[in-house]
């Protein structure tokens, strides 16, 4: 199917369709999050709908039941959002970089539903981040973050920033590792245009559980390598994802 600047049009309408209602409750004080929760799954379903997506999920372990996770991803398209959106429902907010809440409208819109800012040419502010995010967790919802740090062009895998895996050791809450594999044939970085009708497949993969706070730098980059491992584990044939799998688990 050819690309369609229509359809990426309709998707902002879409998002400002939610964003103004938010800033105005945010401004009178009746702003909460289950409206915020309720507004959300409403707009992804409708950009999912819009843009035709078939999801295909894979889930490779069932999670516990009211775990709190950090949720980590590898980041293709501005349609990881939504998608990720139906994959684990409203109750998951990410953190962002603090340009998105610049924008007028969308970015308090984000901030009033709970999305969080981050500045990470900023050490300080990435610590409030970071205090941030485990307070979501403590509430029980899903923490959302790319460690990748921004949308990979040709779709393999950038390096990983380390922030996200401390934030994992800070929290004590176990990476739920996935695979976004299909969002960056529907919107590409750097395009303003969408194909609509794409499958993206979501591979689940089995949590990855942190070190002991305070276990040094070591321990941050064998988590960060599990991670990677799992996530790459998506990818490929299913022969290949296998393969990767089992050598993840081993050197769990």
């Amino acid at each position: 199917m050819s690309a369609s600047l229509a359809l990426s049009l309709r998707v902002v309408r879409e998002t400002f369709a939610i964003s103004w209602p938010t800033v105005v409750d945010a401004a009178m004080g009746r702003v909460t999050k289950q409206r915020c929760d309720a507004r959300l799954d409403a707009w992804s379903r409708a950009v999912v709908a819009s843009a035709g997506l078939i999801l295909d999920l894979e889930e490779r372990e069932l999670r516990a039941t009211g775990q709190r996770y950090v949720v980590m991803s590898n980041h293709q398209s501005l349609y990881d959002v939504p998608v990720l959106f139906r994959v684990f429902g409203p109750d998951i907010r990410m953190v962002a970089k603090r340009e998105l809440f610049e924008v007028p409208v969308f970015g308090g819109a984000m901030r009033a539903a709970g999305f969080i800012a981050i500045n990470r040419a900023d050490a300080r502010a990435s610590v409030r981040t970071f205090g941030e995010a485990c307070a979501r967790l403590d509430e029980g919802t899903l923490v959302w973050i790319a460690p990748e740090g921004t949308r990979s062009r040709g779709g393999a895998l950038l390096p990983f920033k380390p922030g996200a895996f401390q934030l994992a050791i800070d929290a004590q809450a176990p990476t739920l590792p996935v695979t976004l594999d299909g969002t960056r044939h529907v919107m590409p970085p750097g395009s303003l245009r969408s194909t609509a009708g794409t499958t993206v497949r979501v591979t689940i993969h089995p949590p990855v559980y942190p070190p002991a706070r305070g276990s040094g730098p070591a321990a941050r980059r064998a988590l960060m390598y599990q991670v990677r491992v799992a996530i790459e584990s998506g990818f490929g044939s299913q022969r290949d994802r296998d393969d990767v799998r089992g050598r993840c688990r081993r050197s769990a």
